[in-house]
């Protein structure tokens, strides 16, 4: 295999994120090459709200990437995200071609019957991910090529988006002269980057928590199980600091990204020399003294915030945590509609530029009376210095994604806005990819 090049588009409400890999011959591990973030606009909780924009934003991302990775690309994968993503869950059901002998038509024959199900005429299948395949009632099989039986069942995840979301992000995408390869869903590409093979097969939830949105995912006996997303997010306790700390939306941001500081009293913290000249000690032992007067108070001028010296600690700690009780109390509802339960034995996976916030993993730990961890995307080698936050997952993942899916089989989001693809001969290759 010759070199080969993936672009990765994670388009989210406040930023989006090109990463450029390449994958030398023989080699397995995607290393990245190029990246960059631009602020995202024309974009709100997920959905494009202004193609020009949004399409902006695109270009100037992919471009400044094309110039670190020294390459011009010319298709990419992207990621699709906002509250009108759903999912279910469906069987297909085939009798087996003669001989008895399951190949890879009966395969996707039994894939195809699953997508058989009605759905709103302005609804599109993003994904169809299979779960498990049964052999005469013979279930927990996950590569059912070459085996026996008269009856093949195949247990598959499917997700979906509305059509114009898909139109509309492909749209903006080829208007830079851009092929687009896929369109993966944001909380798919995380869960890919950030879960391990033990949490999926013991079940665990995980929270992608960005600036608009959060997307959820569930995972039982190693296979997806559910997908969702609610339309709160980051953004949501940026406008709620400002309000309730007479902010302006840029301090308040500023003090989101700072929470660490402010509440362990490190914002300006200085070591004392015994070489200041007297008067300046004198001044600082007033500040200490100042300091003692109002413990809850913490000068925040140091952040270069404009709008306000001083801010209550507990004021700003009681601000956050009723939002993020929010986010997650809304989680719940949403997963219990669906008749899951985010409690999960291997526990809670929160990632997202909003999971680095301070203490979270301790407030949703108490909301949901489970373990709780930050996930960190994983998996890539070279320039990931800048996309080693979990800000980063989901373009993490999509890299990954990418890698599996080089073939026309393996892209839903084709398939389904176009009829062209010979995915028949490449079917072997499509359901060892979308296994978990």
């Amino acid at each position: 295999m010759a070199r080969r090049i993936i672009t990765a588009i994670d388009v989210g409400s406040s930023k989006v994120t090109t990463v450029i890999a390449a994958v030398e011959e023989n080699e397995t591990r995607p290393t990245v090459i190029g990246v960059y973030t631009h602020s995202g606009t024309g974009i709100k909780k997920g959905v494009i709200v202004n193609i020009e924009e949004a399409t902006n934003s695109i270009g100037e991302s992919i471009t400044a990437a094309e110039r670190m990775a020294g390459v011009t690309v010319s298709d990419v994968y992207v990621t699709i995200n906002g509250e009108q993503i759903t999912s279910i869950n469906n069987k297909g059901v085939v009798a087996v071609s003669a001989g008895n002998e399951i190949t890879m038509e009966d395969t996707y024959r039994a894939i195809e019957n699953a997508k058989t199900l009605t759905l709103p005429q302005n609804i599109s299948p993003v994904h169809i991910i299979p779960r498990e395949f049964v052999v005469d009632n013979q279930g927990g099989i996950k590569y059912p090529i070459g085996m026996t039986g008269m009856r093949l069942e195949v247990e598959t995840h499917i997700i979906t988006a509305p059509m114009s979301s898909l139109q509309n992000l492909i749209k903006c995408v080829q208007q830079i002269a851009l092929e687009v390869n896929d369109v993966v869903f944001t909380g798919w590409a995380s869960s890919l980057a950030v879960l391990t093979d033990t949490e999926k097969d013991l079940g665990v939830a995980m929270l992608d928590i960005g600036a608009g949105t959060t997307t959820i995912t569930i995972f039982q006996d190693g296979a997806i199980s559910y997908s969702g997303c609610i339309p709160l997010g980051g953004s949501s306790i940026t406008s709620d600091i400002a309000i309730g700390l007479q902010l302006t939306l840029e301090d308040a941001e500023k003090v989101k990204l700072n929470m660490h500081k402010i509440l362990d009293d490190k914002v300006g913290a200085v070591e004392v020399d015994e070489n200041i000249p007297s008067l300046l000690r004198a001044k600082e032992g007033e500040d200490k003294e100042k300091k003692k007067k109002n413990p809850d108070n913490v000068d925040v001028s140091a952040l270069g915030i404009t709008s306000k010296t001083e801010i209550s600690k507990t004021l700003l700690r009681q601000i956050v945590e009723a939002r993020l009780q929010e986010i997650f109390d809304l989680a719940k509802n949403v997963v219990s509609r669906g008749g899951f339960d985010l409690a999960m034995p291997a526990g809670i996976v929160l990632t997202g530029g909003t999971a680095q916030l301070h203490d979270i993993s301790k407030v949703a730990q108490e909301s949901f009376n489970v373990p709780v961890r930050v996930g960190y995307p994983s998996g890539l080698t070279g320039m990931v210095e800048e996309i080693s936050s979990p800000a980063n997952s989901a373009v993490q993942g999509l890299i990954k994604y990418a890698l599996e899916d080089d073939f026309d089989g393996g892209s839903q989001t084709k398939r389904s806005l176009s009829n062209s693809g010979n995915v028949i001969s490449k079917v072997v290759n499509w359901v060892k990819s979308l296994l978990p």
